[in-house]
């Protein structure tokens, strides 16, 4: 049996066009920042200076192609496809876009993350054009998938009769120090910024560097671009000049041969634009082949960047000055740890290009080997792109944080808020160490003495701690994912490590928010929608009790049996308890009295809550079974797909934010199927978020509910489909939100894995196609392939195939 099935992989492959034209590609390593190719292969979205910068493009800053044939005079072309709608899009627009020269006609993508295929057409030209673009990724290998940069790889081939000259050309333009941004084609930059020629062994390049700026500036930093072919010519700076002559020089010179000069000296006088910024330093390096009728060839190119200074809080415009003094304080990338410039990247991607490359994709023929819907994957692959966009950052130390999202040119919600990465499941099961950094921090740092969990890490970013209400679902979630990351690791040091943290942060909700002693949290409580839930919900109340179940087992691990067994007491009262007070019949509803729910605003009262039953969900996922019972949390659950989602919106009423329009389909926060709805119910109630979606499209595939889970992951990913929005940027308060990171547990439902790496176990049961099954499975150790089928016997055989790291000492339970 072949490990990878190229025709699962090709079926689970999603192909786009240049039609698409909302698709980025987002290109960058985890904690680095990002460039993006839209659906034409242009390089967009500059995002690699530790901010967001949703459509900044850098001006001259392209790949181009020349060929000619039988040496008969050659053309040049841009190396994307034409924009749609250019007349639109080229009028009055800055020369730096160069939309007036010729591009290819139109293209098709293919993802097959972390790789991004672009086939190029262009009708009358006789070559095939193929781009790759990648950025290594390799579970559980958190350096290697945090690379500053990505390879381009161009594969040409001669489809003529006759020989042909060929020249791939990559250009960028020198935007170290950068500030801002002049509205035609110049930017202002701080410092001096130099263009510097290189040969290292294979390597030829440029490396743009910043002689005139603080190595502590924020915006200070280098980049490269270089190739490890020998035919190489090079024009390490453009003629200078004003309005566009570096651009006709280039073009000039470019389209005669396909050959580059260096030499751009020019004794032509005439009248020049005065400069109103830094003047421009754009180099180009170029790499030249002969192909014979019928050959083909690569051109690889390796784009790296490097900003080391970086802001970890957001900017407040109403602090003090002793506030706004901490809001700017400057922590170094951990990335700046391990490479000293752009050039240090460059070569690193180069010398451990053949590692990189077979892990990379050994990962993508494994995730896409997946027996599992297209729109499955695709939703993971999404889940993956928020790790590697600013929502997403390392100190010079290692220690991980995040933003909720990414605003269009800065972060969304600082601090790595406990409530929202609540649902984020990705992290967790493919890079684990860094979802214990942060454990380790909302523990260790941000729970005081008395157990009070501040729900942003703002100590070790901003000074302080953060000055609001505790989040209770969020401090709940906290030390539920102190049991996810122990079971998924089996690292006994670190449970040791934050447990008398884990026990007064438990103390301190009993006694918080259950003021009444029966078990039931009914106290003032803040959570994920901003606001204050009053009286009874079965939302916080089901974390709770699925916070206790792992408390217990964590407690009888560590040999503390009358801490487990007070805590399984606990759990068995309240639970029930709950569960005769909150379940209707249908579903679990907020019990407040009617004066209260008057006299506080954002309530839900009758409503049928999406998150009712999150910590159930939570339960499943973390290998803790039924915290409430098994046929009223069925029914309240398919009550929710029943009442929450609208296969069309055209007649759901909202005045809050839109993330789905009225033709499109989603699962709305809240409804209120038998009336009731609060004047002013809870805020977001009427809001579409993936984050919540697929957390309830897990829930459902847990209970059995396999086809109403896909309706919902079908209308996530019409939504998503290149046309209105990226299919890799699921947005909520911000560009690629936290919580859609719930989309890693559709692998996790769907597969039936569980984990115990403490004990050494490991389990599967798939919920579709169990006769022929394959799978990514993941966890602290290794990651690989599971295989399930029947043999010519008929008997249910099963097989795991570890691709990286080991499988010793672990016992596999079919």
């Amino acid at each position: 049996m072949e490990l990878f099935s190229e025709k699962t992989i090709q079926k689970n492959t999603k192909l786009y066009t240049n039609k698409n034209q909302a698709f980025r590609a987002v290109l960058g390593g985890i904690g680095t920042g990002n460039i993006s190719l839209d659906a034409d292969g242009r390089m967009c979205d500059f995002e690699m200076m530790n901010h967001p910068d949703k459509g900044l493009k850098i001006p001259y800053t392209f790949f181009s192609l020349y060929s000619s044939f039988g040496g008969e005079k050659g053309r040049a072309f841009v190396l994307e496809a034409a924009p749609r709608d250019l007349s639109e899009k080229a009028l009055g627009r800055p020369s730096g876009e160069l939309y007036g020269l010729p591009r290819m006609d139109s293209c098709t993508i293919e993802t097959t993350y972390p790789y991004y295929r672009y086939y190029f057409q262009r009708e009358e030209l006789p070559l095939t054009v193929t781009l790759e673009a990648y950025t290594p990724f390799i579970p559980l290998d958190a350096v290697n998938s945090g690379i500053p940069g990505f390879s381009c790889k161009y594969k040409i081939g001669n489809l003529s009769d006759q020989t042909a000259r060929v020249s791939v050309c990559g250009t960028m333009y020198n935007f170290t120090g950068f500030s801002s941004y002049d509205g035609y084609d110049r930017l202002y930059l701080d410092g001096e910024p130099v263009n510097e020629p290189y040969q290292e062994g294979a390597l030829t390049g440029i490396q743009f560097i910043n002689r005139g700026l603080s190595p502590l500036a924020i915006n200070y930093g280098s980049l490269s671009l270089a190739t490890p072919d020998s035919d190489v010519t090079s024009k390490p700076r453009w003629q200078d000049g004003g309005w566009w002559d570096g651009a006709e020089e280039f073009w000039q010179d470019f389209s005669a041969d396909g050959l580059l000069s260096p030499d751009v000296s020019s004794e032509a006088v005439g009248s020049n634009v005065v400069a109103t910024a830094t003047p421009r330093q754009i180099g180009s390096v170029c790499v030249s082949r002969t192909l014979l009728p019928g050959e083909s060839t690569e051109f690889l190119f390796y784009v790296s960047w490097y900003f080391p200074n970086r802001y970890g809080w957001w900017p407040d415009g109403h602090c003090t000055p002793q506030e706004k003094s901490a809001h700017d304080r400057v922590f170094r990338n951990y990335y700046s740890t391990l490479w000293t410039d752009a050039r240090d990247v460059t070569r690193y991607l180069y010398h451990n290009e053949a590692l990189l490359e077979r892990e990379s994709r050994n990962f993508a023929n494994a995730l896409y080997s997946t027996t599992l819907d297209a729109d499955i994957i695709e939703s993971l692959v999404s889940a993956i792109t928020v790790l590697r966009s600013n929502t997403c950052f390392r100190i010079a130390d290692g220690r991980f944080f995040g933003w909720e999202g990414c605003f269009e040119h800065a972060g969304s919600c600082a601090g790595t808020c406990t409530h929202v990465w609540n649902y984020a499941q990705a992290l967790a099961f493919l890079f684990p160490e860094l979802e214990i950094s942060a454990r380790k921090t909302e523990l260790l740092e941000e729970t005081d003495e008395t157990g009070c969990m501040a729900f942003r890490a703002k100590r070790l970013l901003d000074g302080c701690k953060w000055d609001m209400l505790p989040a209770t679902d969020g401090q709940l979630g906290s030390i539920l994912r102190v049991y996810r990351e122990w079971k998924l690791t089996g690292d006994d040091a670190f449970l040791r490590e934050v447990w008398d943290k884990v026990v007064l942060a438990m103390d301190y909700s009993l006694e918080t928010w259950d003021q009444d002693g029966d078990f039931v949290l009914e106290s003032k409580q803040h959570n994920t929608y901003d606001i204050e839930f009053y009286g009874l919900n079965s939302l916080t109340n089901s974390i709770l009790y699925a916070a206790l179940k792992a408390c217990s087992q964590m407690a009888e691990y560590l040999g503390q049996g009358d801490l487990s067994r007070r805590w399984s007491d606990i759990l068995e009262a309240g639970s029930a308890r709950m569960d005769t007070l909150l379940f209707n019949g249908s579903y679990y509803e907020q019990s407040i009295p009617p004066e209260d729910l008057n006299r506080y605003k954002y309530q839900y009262g009758k409503g049928c809550l999406a998150d009712q039953l999150l910590g159930q969900e939570f339960a499943h996922l973390y290998g803790l079974g039924y915290v409430l019972p098994r046929e009223h949390v069925r029914k309240a659950v398919h009550s929710i797909y029943r009442h929450n989602f609208k296969p069309l919106l055209r007649d759901h009423e909202s005045v809050q934010r839109a993330y789905a329009y009225p033709d499109e389909g989603g699962l709305i926060l809240c409804s209120w199927p038998d009336g009731g709805r609060p004047k002013q119910p809870f805020v977001y109630s009427d809001e579409v978020w993936t984050g919540i979606e697929y957390q309830v499209a897990v829930h459902l595939i847990y209970e059995g509910y396999l086809p109403e889970a896909m309706d919902i992951i079908h209308a996530i990913r019409r939504r998503y489909d290149g046309s209105r929005r990226s299919p890799y940027n699921e947005q909520e308060c911000g560009n690629h939100y936290a919580r859609s990171m719930a989309a890693w547990g559709l692998l996790i439902a769907l597969s039936g894995y569980e984990y115990d790496l403490p004990r050494k176990t490991l389990s599967f049961q798939p919920k579709v196609t169990p006769d022929s099954f394959t799978c990514f499975y993941s966890n602290g150790q290794s990651w690989g392939l599971y295989t399930q089928y029947r043999d010519s016997q008929g008997a249910l055989e099963y097989k795991i195939t570890p691709l990286h790291g080991t499988l010793d000492g672990i016992t596999i339970n079919p």
